[in-house]
């Protein structure tokens, strides 16, 4: 469904889960060619504070994306702005909840702004905003010619 912005209000939220696989890391690098071995090597990550592979930050972003464009605002969403902060790493077998949820709706500008955030098991991993140009309703015909 798509929903234009005289049917939202605050509140209105929608999420979406997606367990983060090997394939998705391997996919994501090569798509992206971040090939940075905190997600690709396991012997250098050993090394570091998180001591295993991590996802990518952005691969997990794009579940909000995802949620955004598929459930709320829906198809036709046009992206203007977001802003992420990245609380904690995602590890592959992790499942990601993305959620959206309607702060602020601007009629007037076909504007409007999301809290989005992305969990795993309850703890946050990502935290930011959105501001979305929902679609625009088709003019509906006026009369026969």
């Amino acid at each position: 469904m798509t929903y234009h912005i005289d049917q939202l209000h605050p509140g209105m939220s929608a999420s979406t889960s997606k367990t983060v696989t090997e394939a998705d890391i391997i996919l994501f690098a090569g798509i992206s060619t971040d090939v940075n071995p905190a997600h690709l090597d396991e012997e250098y990550c050993k090394g570091t504070m998180f001591g295993t592979r991590i996802a990518h930050g952005m691969l997990s972003a794009g579940f909000i994306s995802a949620t955004l464009a598929n459930k709320l605002p829906g198809p036709g969403t046009i992206y203007l702005s977001q802003t992420l902060k990245f609380k904690a790493p995602v590890k592959p077998g992790d499942t990601v909840t993305a959620t959206v949820t309607v702060r602020e709706v601007s009629l007037e500008k076909n504007r409007v702004i999301l809290d989005t955030v992305c969990t795993v098991g309850g703890k946050t991993v990502i935290d930011g905003e959105c501001l979305m140009m929902p679609p625009v309703r088709a003019a509906k015909p006026t009369g026969t010619v």
